[in-house]
């Protein structure tokens, strides 16, 4: 189904962040819990996970049925327990955070019923009577699987094509090695393709080894979730030297190979949201003495979760704000970045120019859509490169569905497994004559 990992991945280096609970200290954690009947836990949460049901099995030591009421919600519980934002979420939405008392450790309660099923081999479901029904799933990542998963409880047979030989989309290339590596992520979607009935097409890229008028034929439903695409390039001089690279791009053959970082002495990540963030964190993890990250806003105004840059703070990162590159530059390798201060408007300001010195250049400023992909397609929408879907992922023509970052224009994991869910219900009522869209 997909090429074995390499051994010799630079990620393998990276720890936990967050280590797990141990059996004493997650039961002690459940029964600080309030069991709130408002929940707000649960409204934060994009699948709803009942959070307050699946804490007290916890106490009560019904790991099995904690397990349970997690993966009934949200079949990627796994790896959401670990990569989730929980800290904006439903950590952040917990109680606790009024009465002036640390917040219900929620993140790592679903990470100690979630690792103990998988280490026990416990199944939930089964996938149900065939329909007879065939749906195509356009990329392996989160939202696919999620969609999959669904759709074979109901019984209709599942085909998810994938243009790389790893499956697992983000979880498996992007997210940082510190919450979550490539194995851990292939070991969930093992768990999940066990209901039986998805089969997995690697290596194959949907538009170009088989296409979508085909897809169109021989399936009577296609889901798309092929999340982002390529890096966004800065488009400033030396951006083809070596040494500069893609954050994205980076991180993936970071997680999947290795990058050999031993003769970089110092860094450089353009750019301010989260992926830039991961690439500082990753890039100190790998031992490089000064990381410097970029960002033509202030440090107020970053899209970056501030947890998380005040975790990358700790490790050594520096951050020059209000700033832009302007050049790159170097024989034949990046040496330096040629930078320029600049005001409120993101405009130059005159007489600020300075120079950064890095053998090492991390471009994290977006990614391209891949919606364009649909546009040959009529009845579909593509707006500002994504797909645009009703909220049950109905794209508007007659059995497409979309879901993901392809459709969100780039959210959590556990946004992806809710729209994939989603989209899964809707393929349902739509393949069994029901037709409901919102």
């Amino acid at each position: 189904m997909t090429a074995p990992l390499s051994t010799q991945r630079s990620e393998t280096v990276f720890q936990d962040f967050k280590l797990p609970l141990h059996r004493d200290a997650a039961v002690a954690e459940a029964n600080r819990c309030l069991f709130c009947s408002d929940a707000p836990c649960i409204q934060a949460c994009p699948t709803a996970i009942d959070i307050p049901q699946f804490i007290r099995k916890i106490a009560t030591d019904n790991v099995h049925g904690s397990a349970a009421t997690i993966f009934d919600s949200n079949i990627l519980g796994m790896s959401c327990s670990r990569v989730c934002p929980v800290e904006v979420l439903c950590v952040g939405s917990c109680v606790y955070n009024h009465l002036e008392q640390p917040p219900i450790a929620i993140g790592k309660l679903q990470r100690y019923a979630t690792d103990l099923a998988f280490e026990n081999g416990w199944k939930f479901f089964t996938a149900g009577p065939s329909t007879g029904k065939r749906v195509a799933l356009i990329g392996s990542g989160p939202a696919s699987l999620a969609a999959a998963h669904q759709l074979r409880r109901f019984g209709h047979a599942c085909t998810i094509f994938e243009k790389r030989s790893t499956v697992g989309g983000l979880n498996s290339t992007g997210v940082a090695p510190y919450k979550m590596k490539a194995d851990r992520s292939l070991d969930e979607v093992e768990w999940i393709l066990s209901i039986g009935g998805i089969e997995v097409k690697t290596d194959v890229s949907v538009g170009t080894d088989i296409s979508l008028t085909s897809l169109e034929k021989d399936f009577d439903a296609i889901f798309v979730g092929v999340g982002l695409g390529a890096d966004t390039a800065l488009g400033v001089p030396g951006e083809s030297l070596a040494g500069v690279h893609g954050a994205v791009s980076w991180i993936e053959s970071m997680k999947l190979g290795s990058v050999g970082m031993a003769a970089v002495q110092r860094a450089v990540v353009i750019g301010g949201g989260n992926t830039a963030i991961d690439a500082v964190r990753e890039t100190l993890g790998l031992g490089i003495p000064s990381v410097t990250m970029l960002y033509r806003g202030t440090h107020s105004g970053m899209s970056g979760y501030s947890h998380e840059w005040k975790a990358a703070m700790e490790q050594g990162a520096q951050a020059v704000w209000q700033s832009v590159a302007t050049a790159i530059e170097g024989n034949g390798r990046a040496q330096r970045v040629k930078c320029v201060q600049v005001d409120d408007h993101k405009a130059p300001i005159a007489a600020s120019d300075f120079t950064l010195q890095a053998d090492l250049v991390l471009i994290a400023i977006g990614q391209s859509k891949l919606a364009s992909m649909l546009s040959s397609l009529s009845g579909i929408c593509i707006d500002k490169g994504c797909i645009r879907v009703d909220t049950n992922g109905f794209t508007g023509r007659d059995k497409w569905f979309a879901g993901g970052d392809c459709a969100n224009g780039g959210k959590e994991v556990v946004n992806a497994a809710a729209e994939g869910k989603a989209a899964a219900m809707s393929i349902n009522h739509h393949l069994m004559g029901h037709h409901a869209h919102a």
